[in-house]
């Protein structure tokens, strides 16, 4: 009986401790897991042909990037924004080197989204070879793809001439990437039915991804809005929140600036939608901007170098720039919060102007369709 009472005092004894294991797993799991949880990413790799007939396409691309951005802005994964990556390729460019394929890579995958459009304003188209295969190869080994399977991994390849040219079977890169979780979508620059027999489909067949054909040479025509002046106005008081840091801030800043007036060589449209870019959460300079950086858990002020601080920041101290970074903090915030609230009012108004003159088939409208549904798919879900 004794040994009787004894184990049962132990089992007791060991329930006792597992309920309050479990208790304490239960009270602290969804905090620990929330700080584990990596953020959800969406990576697009853009992939261009830049021969000698797409100065249309390259065009196209420079002036609607914006707008593919805002729209991706609105993606939430689990109720969290995703961060987006954009990685930029040129091939069929003769100024590139034949034994990599005439391919070129100009960003890894980056949030950097003020490089992404420096690179794009740096294409010149130039005669050459185009070989799809070996771009789709050559982005799926080289970029930093996600690993997780809750991470949207899209690519975009967009051209003219057949699907199946060089020496890199294009049949083996799909199906490589697929297997990889990348999704290759395909653009043709022509007639769909060309498009077909020229492999753009079977392509995007093999690799989960959607054909598309769009009319590269197609003239770009905004929509102009009542709300453009304001958020134009806005945007320059949105550039005076930032504060460079670090070797190359000062530089980085006035990329900043010089990316603005690109988008602007497109139209005030354009340059209202760049802004609205910057207003969202996608939009993240830590790398080179105080106010950025500062919102980093291991951001430090001891460790910022002073010399390479704005003049107006050398002479302050510690507590002096903390404070001067939470204004300029509270400053952007009000800023973007209105080019927000005028974005939701431009684009109806836009939308409503779209739709009583016909979609248009363009490069923006053709990735905007097509990643929305793929994203979908994954239970990504977009805000109107």
């Amino acid at each position: 009986q004794q040994i009787i009472h004894q184990t049962i005092m132990t089992m007791k004894s060991l329930l006792a401790s597992l309920i309050i294991t479990s208790l304490l797993f239960i009270s602290v799991s969804p905090q620990v897991f929330a700080q584990n949880k990596a953020k959800p990413k969406i990576q697009v790799a853009l992939m261009l042909d830049t021969s000698g007939s797409m100065d249309g396409l390259i065009d196209q691309a420079k002036a609607q990037l914006w707008k593919i951005v805002n729209e991706l802005a609105l993606a939430k994964y689990n109720g969290q924004r995703p961060d987006l990556e954009i990685a930029l390729y040129e091939y069929g460019n003769d100024g590139n080197p034949s034994g990599e394929g005439y391919v070129k890579m100009y960003s890894q995958l980056t949030t950097d989204l003020d490089k992404i459009s420096e690179d794009l304003f740096a294409l010149t188209t130039n005669g050459g070879e185009e070989y799809c295969g070996h771009v789709i190869q050559t982005a799926t080994k080289q970029l930093n793809w996600s690993t997780s399977n809750d991470d949207l991994k899209i690519m975009y390849i967009a051209g003219n001439e057949a699907f199946t040219q060089g020496g890199v079977d294009y049949e083996k890169s799909c199906k490589t990437a697929i297997e990889k979780g990348i999704i290759v979508n395909t653009i043709f620059c022509g007639n769909h039915q060309e498009g077909i027999n020229t492999k753009w489909k079977h392509g995007a067949d093999l690799a989960d991804g959607n054909y598309m054909n769009i009319d590269q040479n197609e003239a770009i025509v905004f929509v102009a809005s009542p709300y453009d002046d304001e958020i134009e106005d806005l945007n320059g008081k949105l550039n005076d929140t930032y504060i460079s840091y670090g070797f190359s801030g000062h530089e980085k800043k006035a990329r900043q600036k010089t990316q603005d007036m690109n988008a602007g060589s497109y139209g005030k449209a354009n340059s209202v939608n760049r802004a609205i870019s910057k207003s969202s959460a996608n939009y993240s300079n830590k790398s080179w901007d105080l106010v950025d950086a500062a919102e980093e858990d291991d951001f430090d002020m001891e460790g910022v170098e002073v010399k390479y601080l704005p003049k107006e920041m050398q002479k302050m101290d510690k507590e002096q720039r903390v404070k001067y970074v939470a204004k300029k903090k509270k400053e952007r915030k009000e800023i973007q919060d209105k080019i927000q609230d005028l974005s939701k009012k431009r684009k109806a108004f836009v939308a409503k102007k779209r739709k009583e003159e016909g979609e248009k088939n363009s490069l923006d409208e053709a990735m905007i369709k097509s990643i929305k549904a793929q994203a979908k798919k994954r239970n990504y879900k977009f805000e109107n």
